[in-house]
């Protein structure tokens, strides 16, 4: 057994130095030829900062970035979470039935096609200003991969399991929650990556429109302002801030999906 979760062991290790180690070189090369084409072509500050400004700016500011992540974060956490469970429940009700599906699956498209940026000032209109119109933005743009993703799994069971199901008299909610759910699970959570990341980009969408009051500022509010007022360390700061935290979600939620699959693939 020691022995077996030593193999185990030995084996995430790799797996996890193959994830990280190629990235990670790709990073040193791209700030190595960042901080190389700055001082060839002897750029000022404000029109591309190298990495030595961008770093002075970050330690600057730190405790600003810092609190807006956080603020951000909590946004897109909630926004998140929502859209998991509302996509689900919807997938449900349109595995349920082919008609109600046909009528309202377009209408699930249109919070994929419709330009967050036009509808977020009216959400924020609607709901108000603060946190409650943030996560709003962030749950309708991470809403539609979980309900694609979901109703595609519990729609595609294979013909000899329903037939099974058939055979033994299973009613309609046995069938959803002994076959459909556990058969969609690893498409649902496909949509759960795909949506973390959105719901990072629709908290700082929410945030160019509105904030949290006046001494509170999530990393939308940030970019706004450090744009306005040419400080191009201080948004390089802020720029790079949200992509780590967008890849943070990424790396939790894929994390967790990776130990799910295993257990499900080991209950199968």
């Amino acid at each position: 057994m020691n022995q077996k979760n030593h193999g185990r062991g030995a084996e995430d290790l790799r797996h996890w130095c193959g994830l990280t180690l190629p990235p990670l070189l790709t990073l040193g090369i791209v700030v190595a030829g960042w901080q190389m084409l700055v001082d060839l072509l002897g750029l000022q500050p404000y029109i591309l900062p190298g990495p030595a400004h961008v770093s002075e700016a970050i330690a600057t500011n730190l405790d600003s970035l810092i609190r807006a992540v956080s603020l951000t974060a909590q946004a897109a956490i909630a926004g998140f979470l929502l859209s998991f469970v509302a996509g689900f429940f919807i997938a449900v009700l349109f595995s349920q039935s082919a008609w109600v599906e046909r009528s309202l699956y377009p209408y699930a498209i249109f919070l994929q096609t419709v330009p967050i940026v036009a509808v977020a000032p009216l959400i924020v209109m609607w709901i108000g200003h603060g946190l409650g119109g943030i996560i709003a933005v962030s749950f309708i743009i991470s809403l539609f991969p979980i309900i694609a993703n979901t109703t595609a799994g519990l729609t595609s069971i294979s013909p000899p399991l329903d037939d099974l199901f058939a055979l033994h008299d299973a009613s309609r909610w046995q069938r959803l929650w002994k076959l459909q759910v556990p058969h969609a699970v690893p498409d649902m959570l496909t949509g759960a990556r795909i949506s973390c990341g959105l719901s990072v980009i629709g908290a700082i969408v929410g945030e160019f429109f509105t904030g949290y009051g006046t001494t509170d500022f999530g990393l939308g509010y940030l970019i706004i302002q450090t744009n306005a007022m040419t400080k191009t360390p201080y948004l390089f700061a802020c720029v790079l801030f949200s992509t780590g935290l967008g890849l943070l979600f990424f790396g939790v939620v894929s994390t967790l999906n990776r130990l799910i699959l295993r257990r499900w693939a080991a209950a199968r």
